[in-house]
């Protein structure tokens, strides 16, 4: 059985598939259906529905900028699949309550793949997974499912997103893609299929591991640097110095890195390394640096809550049914996305000390909110009779809101209190308006 060439691709003669159109499938299949002919499909029908009305609640597609005439069609039917030959998988690959991989949704999108996979097909992975996991988890289910043997009558390939939800800049088609194959026809087919749309280039890795392998260490890289700040940020507090003063000077240094302390969530820095450490210790390899750095991570949270608790006190503010009001609960700024992210945390942490806290995000969709988070959203409007009040998520609709509409909103206008988990907004301002300010 011959594979599929890029000339019946090209000549749409044949169809790619993409499955999972979320933040990382869709621009992909949009990209890719100006030149090709693609079939989107999606385990959501609502998320169907809404596509084919051109309308994206990531926000990641602008359909104001893309032609009603690109081939690219929308089904909730895993059948259609049968259509195409190369199929790209972009699903989610989270972790669970006790942060190992959650692999249902790519053992999941494999099985579905594999029932509907035709001989000379190529199967191509875009989710984060450890290294081994295309080949050692995935191919066996696909093998199963389908019947055909990888490598005779279909062939796999890994090509790891680098979407940043929220980013205008650094987009699909500026980011240089990372393609592997399991032999050299297939490397070179994803070699040009990749190429046409990514005008940054293609980096092509000698092998499916190592592809994987660059993946999860591009995050888990950032993750150590930001718990390297966080850390800085837990010592600094206690010394009683402005985190953000000390890295203002320290920058000055032409090799200092500029990374911030904050709050790590969302579908890949505080994930990724979770992958990695999974196989690691799997291998009988107890990875101490990585796991050291998403300890602090994750209790930035619990550190902020207890600031919060801190200060409140300080200004004589009875604790147990103190109002706190929270501004952003997305995993970062001006993106809908509420996926791992960790303003929860701060949240659920406030609970447990009895205050009310009231939460409002400029971006989130209220029911995802409640059903994802266990979040009730409130209008900012309601964002009123405020002991404390915490900058989470420096959406930019935040920034407008004025110093003096600020202080309205305590129930004590002298006895303010922001914290500023972003450092996001002027303490110079702030504290010239008598409003008691701290930042991460």
């Amino acid at each position: 059985m011959s594979m599929i060439t890029f000339e019946a691709l090209k000549s749409k003669d044949e169809a790619i598939g993409v499955v999972g159109l979320g933040y990382v499938g869709l621009p992909l299949a949009v990209s890719l259906a100006r030149y090709f002919s693609v079939v989107g499909v999606d385990v959501s029908a609502r998320r169907v529905e809404e596509l084919g009305q051109r309308i994206d609640r990531t926000n990641e597609v602008d359909f104001s900028t893309v032609s009603e005439d690109i081939d690219l069609t929308y089904s909730a039917d895993l059948s259609e699949l049968a259509k195409t030959r190369l199929i790209l998988v972009a699903v989610p690959t989270p972790i669970d309550e006790f942060r190992s991989p959650d692999l249902r949704p790519v053992t999941g999108a494999s099985a579905s793949v594999g029932k509907h996979l035709q001989p000379g097909s190529v199967v191509v992975y875009e989710s984060t997974v450890y290294p081994g996991l295309t080949e050692d988890i995935c191919v066996p289910i696909l093998e199963k499912e389908s019947g055909l043997k990888c490598g005779v009558d279909f062939w796999v390939g890994y090509s790891p997103e680098r979407i940043n939800p929220g980013d205008k800049v650094h987009r699909l088609e500026t980011i240089t893609k990372v393609v592997a194959g399991q032999d050299d026809a297939s490397g070179k087919l994803l070699e040009q299929v990749y190429g046409t749309i990514i005008k940054a280039g293609i980096h092509r890795a000698p092998d499916i591991k190592t592809a994987e392998a660059a993946k999860v260490i591009e995050n888990t890289q950032r993750d150590l640097n930001i718990a390297l700040m966080n850390e800085l940020a837990l010592i600094f507090d206690t010394m009683g110095i402005d985190t953000m003063d000390v890295l203002a000077a320290a920058g000055t240094k032409w090799n200092f890195l500029p990374f911030r302390p904050g709050l790590v969530g969302g579908h890949c820095i505080g994930v990724d390394p979770y992958y990695l450490t999974f196989k690691a210790e799997a291998m009988g390899f107890h990875p101490h640096v990585i796991l050291a750095g998403r300890e602090i991570n994750d209790g930035m949270g619990k550190f902020i809550a207890e600031s919060t608790v801190k200060r409140l006190i300080q200004n004589d503010c009875k604790i147990k049914g103190a109002r706190v009001g929270v501004l952003g609960v997305t995993f970062k700024e001006n993106v809908p996305d509420l996926r791992n992210t960790r303003v929860v945390d701060i949240i659920e942490e406030l609970n447990e000390y009895g205050l009310d806290v009231l939460v409002h995000d400029a971006e989130a969709d209220y029911d995802e909110a409640r059903e994802e988070l266990g979040v009730e959203l409130c209008a900012l409007e309601e964002l009123r009779n405020l002991d404390a009040l915490i900058l989470a998520v420096s959406h930019e609709q935040y920034a407008s809101i004025p110093v003096a509409e600020l202080k309205s909103w305590f129930v004590n206008p002298d006895a303010t209190l922001v914290i500023d988990v972003k450092g996001f907004f002027d303490r110079a301002e702030l504290e010239a308006n008598n409003v008691a300010y701290w930042r991460l």
